[in-house]
């Protein structure tokens, strides 16, 4: 890993806080979770703060992303209302989805979130005809999507690589290789050994990072994300890194190796982030634990607006919807 430029402080440790504000209103939301204090499922981002950290840092208001439905962390790194989110986990009226749509379906339009979604790989395409509408409209705006491994064998996949590559379109392809779909390895999966070579049959570039290191990913997210601007096309980024938890919280994960386990906890994006932070003179102890305590208090906060907020009225169960 190269050292980290302390010129560069804020923009560096603005990737610290952002990732230890993700991981705080994860391991809360488990608690809150197993507590019973909060009901539906938890699709925890905890292990994987370094991607969304790093590619958001590189995004606009006016960009759009597409999540998943382990979406939580970059709606965070996007801008998303911490409190409005633990809402609508606590299925409060103020929440996102006035406390009807829960973890998997938040969004927030002012700030480019186009949405999470519960459908494997369903924010693929949608990213792609809103990189569509940035070039229709002559902006120089990106759309930026945000998928698993499992979702890369999906015709979505496949249908929204070609369509961006072939209409040369503003969309930048952000693969999270956490090393299973649901409780499938990758390598049982696909023969391929890499999901970014798959990008040169749509004759796009790919490329494969480190997606535990926010600096690595921010780096070939902001590549990626000059081309889109300039008119260049879109680009697909393979961020290799493990989820903590299993597929959903309750999910033992029994199909992970221990070995690997152990492994991949060593390569923790946090703790390793802040040694390089310290190593290099970018940051104290201090600092650091200023950024942590500061997360501490937004989440708590964030719980009470929640916990204060009403129940959405029964009234209010078939506004929104279309039939």
């Amino acid at each position: 890993m190269k050292p980290l430029n302390s010129e560069n402080r804020e923009e560096i440790l603005g990737l610290l806080r952002t990732m230890v504000r993700i991981r705080t209103f994860e391991e809360t939301s488990a608690k809150l979770f197993l507590d019973g204090r909060i009901t539906g499922f938890l699709h925890l981002y905890s292990g994987e703060e370094a991607v969304a950290a790093g590619v958001c840092a590189c995004l606009r208001d006016d960009d759009y992303i597409t999540s998943t439905h382990r979406g939580h962390g970059h709606c965070l790194a996007k801008g998303a209302d911490i409190n409005r989110m633990m809402a609508e986990l606590h299925g409060k009226a103020t929440g996102y989805s006035k406390g009807k749509g829960g973890s998997m379906h938040i969004a927030d339009i002012s700030k480019g979130i186009i949405g999470a979604n519960g459908i494997v790989g369903a924010g693929i395409p949608i990213a792609v005809g809103a990189g569509f509408a940035q070039k229709y409209r002559k902006t120089d705006g990106v759309a930026v999507t945000f998928f698993g491994d499992g979702a890369t064998n999906r015709g979505t996949f496949h249908e929204g690589l070609n369509m961006a590559s072939a209409l040369n379109l503003p969309v930048v392809f952000v693969c999270e290789n956490n090393q299973f779909g649901m409780s499938t390895p990758f390598s049982y999966h696909s023969k391929n050994r890499t999901i970014s070579q798959r990008a040169s049959a749509y004759d796009m570039p790919g490329v494969t990072v480190d997606g535990n290191d926010p600096v690595e990913v921010r780096d070939a997210a902001a590549v990626a994300v000059r081309r889109a601007r300039s008119g260049e096309g879109p680009t697909l980024i393979e961020c290799l890194t493990w989820r903590h938890y299993g597929h959903f919280l309750g999910d033992a994960a029994p199909y992970k190796k221990p070995e690997d386990e152990a492994e991949w906890r060593k390569k923790d994006p946090i703790p390793n982030f802040v040694k390089r932070l310290v190593r290099d003179g970018v940051a104290d102890f201090t600092d650091i634990e200023k950024i942590h305590t500061e997360a501490e208090e937004e989440v708590a906060a964030s719980i009470r607006f929640a916990e204060d907020s009403p129940h959405p009225d029964v009234n209010v169960m078939y506004e929104d919807l279309v039939f």
